[in-house]
């Protein structure tokens, strides 16, 4: 009898099972990162002198990955303590804590009044997502503007929250530097009340920077609209050395009476990419305010990953609140960009001592840690087939992946394909 009826179940099981098996058919491959591609390509190449330019992390002068001392130093503190799991909330506090201080100050008014609203987040990617979700759910009918370009996976992220995403002016290709007249244009004719992204320093990919009184006419004009700014800052003390001066967009926004939103991450200028630390700070106007958002982002978080990992916020939070390690900190982001600056003054030099008829004042005009190169898709493909150098289609240089040992040959790299097209196009009018 079971036997029967089992039969018979597994029957119809194995028939309606057999006319399901087309879920998934509508499925199409997403499109590959250009980030993950260029890695990956570079990876499978067995050239021994291959060069990676797509990497967006900081490397040492050997190419290698680099743990900042200050990070070592906190690890070996924290190997040495015992920590309850009751600590985890008062931590993940004071990490937000010390977060909102390094964007605005130790002692501006957001951090003495408490008039912020923040959680640790999976990285900047992770602040960013979480900020997505926070605008859909309570601004499902608005839009986020992108500076063009952009760090491609910012487009991804709204996207996926279901944000309609626009793009307004920010670089020339033509002058490679900032297309401030534009960019003043677009925001003024954005509609009132938008939301609109901005990276505070080191602009990635272009390494393209507002000056002081650029950023002061930018938040004027914001502030005209209503419009609301949310910060992207990846890599904030790669752009001047100072922590600082990096940060001065977001202190001219606070004086000039915005409330702003900020995704930090601490993957590039403390080297804890594998830990995946950020923080994302939303700033109110009253103590009831910021306890009604910070419910909503803890609730967010909580439905998207639960919790985080806890050990790179421990680190972070050391190095953050103990002033020893904090200055030791700021000492090696000094070392670090200024490591950069150097290989932008020696790509630049290689190329110009190769008497190249290109103009490459560029190279050391953006800061941070990209260079916008201006080659075109076409150099990119001869650098990577014929001299094995790798990065992604729009021409963004990672500095870090340039060292003193790779860089002449870089330099000569990028004259032989730039020479080409040079002399191709001479041709066609001889």
């Amino acid at each position: 009898m079971w036997r029967n009826i089992n039969g018979r179940f597994a029957t119809r099981f194995l028939s309606t099972s057999s006319s399901t098996r087309g879920w998934w058919d509508h499925v199409r491959t997403a499109p590959k990162d250009p980030i993950v591609s260029v890695n990956k390509a570079f990876l499978d190449d067995p050239f021994p002198h291959k060069i990676n330019l797509g990497m967006g992390t900081y490397r040492d002068d050997d190419g290698k990955p680099f743990i900042p001392q200050c990070v070592r130093d906190a690890e070996a503190k924290i190997q040495r303590c015992k920590f309850e799991e009751s600590s985890t909330s008062a931590v993940s506090s004071k990490f937000v804590q010390e977060c909102v201080k390094l964007a605005y100050g130790n002692d501006s008014y957001v951090v003495r009044k408490g008039l912020f609203a923040g959680i640790p987040a999976l990285s900047g990617t992770g602040a960013c997502r979480l900020f997505a979700e926070l605008q859909r759910q309570f601004y499902p009918d608005s839009q986020m503007y992108l500076p063009d370009p952009t760090w491609s996976n910012h487009h991804n992220i709204w996207r996926q929250a279901e944000i309609p995403v626009k793009t307004f002016h920010y670089y020339h290709p033509d002058t490679k530097s900032l297309d401030f007249a534009a960019l003043i244009n677009d925001i003024k004719k954005a509609p009132d009340c938008s939301f609109v992204l901005l990276h505070p320093c080191a602009h990635n990919p272009t390494g393209v920077d507002p000056t002081e009184e650029q950023w002061r006419e930018i938040s004027y004009h914001l502030k005209v609209k209503n419009h609301f700014p949310f910060f992207d800052m990846a890599y904030q003390g790669f752009s001047s050395g100072d922590l600082d001066k990096d940060a001065i967009a977001l202190r001219i926004f606070l004086e000039d009476g915005h409330l702003i939103g900020c995704a930090q991450s601490f993957a590039k200028n403390m080297g804890l990419f594998e830990h995946k630390v950020g923080c994302l700070s939303v700033l109110c106007q009253n103590i009831k305010q910021v306890a009604a958002m910070k419910s909503q982002l803890q609730q967010i978080s909580h439905a998207m990953y639960s919790s985080i990992p806890f050990h790179g916020i421990l680190l972070a939070t050391m190095i953050l609140n103990n002033p020893d390690m904090q200055e030791l900190w700021r000492k090696e982001i000094k070392v670090m960009a200024k490591r950069i600056q150097a290989m932008r003054t020696t790509l630049r030099c290689s190329l110009e001592d190769l008497d190249s008829s290109s103009n490459w004042e560029h190279i050391t005009a953006q800061v941070g840690m990209f260079c916008f190169s201006g080659l075109t898709p076409e150099q990119i493909e001869l650098l990577e087939k014929v001299f094995h150098i790798y990065m992604t289609p729009d021409g963004r240089i990672s500095m870090a992946g340039v060292t003193t040992s790779n860089v002449n040959y870089l330099a000569n790299a990028i004259h032989q394909v730039t020479r080409i097209n040079e002399e191709a196009l001479s041709s066609c009018y001889n």
